[in-house]
């Protein structure tokens, strides 16, 4: 991993750059796992400025970027879950794919791993899709498969996911 990567939080007034980089990277991430009509769905519902802002506001999610330099090399967002503050939620793990292989996903999932401290939460839980192959990331980082869950979406589409966890 590069020593210039830099993990910078990011607050409500950085939703356009979240949207850009989602759109960057997002829909050819699952290009290959659903259809073109629910990516373009899903964009809308999740990472709509409107969405981005309720997430950051209202959900208290906090979102993250890794740059090398003056680039941005991916994002990611979490937050404590809902209901069990024991865990903390990573909602969002992307990195651009220039960037894939230089260590940014691990360097981000290090930096929520030490946030959780401030949290006070001793798990790290995600969703992962069963087709996405970011699943063996996830496994290499210490995450193993705790459910599967069929989530409906709206519109007739499903997340079809596995639930992923690890200790601190």
């Amino acid at each position: 991993m590069a020593p210039s990567i830099q993990i910078i939080k990011l607050t409500e007034s950085a939703v356009p750059f979240i949207r850009e980089l989602s759109l960057r990277v997002w829909p050819q991430t699952y290009a290959a796992i659903i259809t073109a009509k629910q990516i373009d769905y899903m964009m809308n519902m999740i990472y709509s400025e409107d969405s981005l802002r309720n997430q950051i506001v209202n959900l208290g999610h906090q979102f993250i970027t890794a740059y090398e330099g003056s680039e941005p090399m991916g994002f990611a967002s979490y937050s404590p879950k809902v209901g069990d503050e024991s865990t903390c939620r990573l909602h969002k793990i992307y990195v651009m794919p220039e960037a894939q292989g230089k260590g940014v996903g691990k360097l981000m999932v290090d930096f929520i791993l030490a946030e959780m401290d401030t949290m006070g939460a001793d798990k790290l839980e995600l969703n992962v899709n069963r087709h996405n192959p970011a699943r063996s990331f996830y496994e290499r980082l210490g995450f193993s498969v705790v459910l599967e869950e069929d989530i409906d979406i709206g519109n007739g589409y499903f997340m079809n996911d596995y639930v992923m966890r690890r200790k601190r």
